[in-house]
């Protein structure tokens, strides 16, 4: 069974790959699998964050909306 790939682990991934592909002695072939898996990882964090910052806008609202209920 493969394990669900992390924000921090796709992270890692990544700084590995561009670290890999800074070096310059990668044959073009491996550097276009390096980039395309870059890019999956890229697309991979992006929707991580942008899932995290809805998480925190739902809770601050509901917060925000215990707080105003509290004050009335």
């Amino acid at each position: 069974m493969k394990k669900k790939l992390t924000y921090e682990e796709a992270i890692e991934n990544l700084e590995n790959i561009v670290k890999e592909l800074e070096d310059g002695n990668v044959p073009l072939d491996k550097a276009l699998e390096l980039f395309e898996e870059g890019a999956r990882l890229t697309s991979f964090c992006s929707k991580a964050l942008e899932t995290a910052e809805q998480k925190i806008l739902s809770v601050t609202e509901a917060e925000a909306k215990k707080e105003g209920d509290c004050d009335a």
